[in-house]
């Protein structure tokens, strides 16, 4: 394979990503005017020499009481997760109780599904 393998200079880098960050060029048009096929390369150029300014980024754009009102879900979120957990406890220690109850004095506290007919259903 005669593959050729190109080496930009220091000064060669330098001056693309000057060109890029002063608006003459965007990336696309630096690949195409000077042939650099690598897809990354320019950005790698650009971190390395330029002022990162340029690439990519994920910009959060918030209103000013927005972090107030996230800070404050999250805070509820906590509050009702832990009540969550209490009332979670709470139900092992009640539903303990009734087995406890049924075990050793005989006593079932679980309610029945259902009624049982009164006196007034069955004419009594």
């Amino acid at each position: 394979m005669n593959g050729v393998i190109k080496r930009y200079s220091l000064a060669f880098k330098q001056k693309v990503v000057s060109e890029i960050e002063s608006g003459q060029l965007s990336i696309g048009d630096a690949r195409r005017l000077y042939d650099i096929t690598g897809g990354e390369t320019i950005q790698k150029w650009i971190r390395r020499f330029g002022k990162n300014h340029l690439l990519n980024k994920v910009v959060r754009i918030e209103m000013k009481d927005e972090k107030d009102r996230i800070r404050e879900l999250e805070k509820r979120i906590r509050e009702l997760e832990s009540a969550l957990a209490n009332e979670h406890l709470r139900n092992i220690v009640l539903e303990s109780l009734v087995e406890v109850a049924k075990e050793d004095y005989g006593i079932d506290l679980k309610k029945k599904h259902g009624r049982e007919p009164s006196k007034l259903d069955t004419g009594e």
